[in-house]
């Protein structure tokens, strides 16, 4: 078996006036999050083999206090995360097929309906992964990242 986790940005600043959506940080509540959802996936022995991460500021900042609890991990930023579709983010994921345990760092809606989505097979409505939580999925190795091929293994927010 193999682990695709998800981990959904922690909270964010709201957009000062002129400031572009990409360039928002987390707030304090966000940092304290992240390091949260950092010390959960080290005290699970869940270190990912290869992160790809969102180039949005808080994003990325999520995964700096993410890798100071797990310690230094293989780690790309990669565009295509931000606004990313479900199918955007399977054939990202799918693309990674060599990493036993993939992190993507990213946001909503996307990362909600893709767990939904690998798990169920349906996308739906669904909505329940808040700021900061994380979904790890368990696929079959060898298996295409693709609906209803996942299992849910685990589930956390902070």
């Amino acid at each position: 078996m193999r682990e695709l986790i998800l981990l959904r940005h922690a909270h964010a600043e709201p957009a000062t006036p002129g400031q572009a959506d990409m360039d928002r940080p987390l707030s304090a509540e966000g940092l304290a999050e992240a390091e949260a959802a950092g010390r959960w996936l080290a005290e699970n022995k869940l270190v990912p083999d290869s992160v790809l991460c969102s180039p949005a500021r808080r994003a990325r900042e999520t995964l700096e206090a993410v890798l100071a609890a797990v310690g230094y991990v293989d780690q790309r930023i990669e565009p295509s995360i931000y606004e990313a579709t479900p199918g955007t983010l399977i054939a990202l994921a799918d693309t990674h097929h060599d990493a036993e345990r993939l992190l993507l760092v990213g946001h909503n809606p996307g990362f909600e309906q893709l767990a939904a989505l690998m798990h169920s097979g349906q996308s739906g409505d669904y909505r329940g992964m808040p700021p900061g939580g994380i979904a790890v999925l368990t696929v079959p190795v060898g298996a295409a990242i693709e609906p209803g091929v996942a299992q849910l293994s685990a589930f956390w927010w902070p």
